[in-house]
């Protein structure tokens, strides 16, 4: 039987991947996924259409229990994800393009497909 640890890790992978592949049906491509720096982390880094970059944080939770997912993007979790994301700018020379961040809440429920909740310009850049 897996630790709790292992399955909450697995249960994360696959929302990423969910949230992944609902992004390229919605016509944004993948530049980077797990983009870890120090102090930052960003899920998700991809160009929408209209080539805005958008830093994706994904929530993904089995039930409800421990309420909706996207409300576990706290003030804190939100400076890391900034954190990440001014890197990841500074490491591929785009300091003066168009971007936002957004979040994708995914819910895994046993027997049904998943439900996904985009939601665009979450919130701002958190110093």
């Amino acid at each position: 039987m897996p630790l709790i640890g292992q399955r909450n890790q697995a249960v994360g992978a696959l929302g990423e991947q969910t949230a992944a592949e609902y992004l390229v049906k919605q016509g944004y491509r993948i530049l980077e996924r797990n983009f870890r720096s120090r102090g930052g982390e960003v899920d998700i880094v991809a160009k929408d259409r209209q080539g805005c970059i958008a830093f994706v944080e994904v929530k993904t939770r089995r039930s409800l229990a421990y309420g909706l997912p996207q409300l576990a993007v706290t003030g804190r979790k939100q400076h890391q994800i900034s954190k990440g994301a001014l890197a990841w700018l500074s490491k591929n020379r785009l300091h003066g393009c168009s971007a936002r961040f957004d979040v994708i809440a995914v819910l895994l429920q046993d027997g049904s497909e998943p439900t996904i909740e985009h939601i665009p310009n979450a919130f701002d850049l958190a110093y």
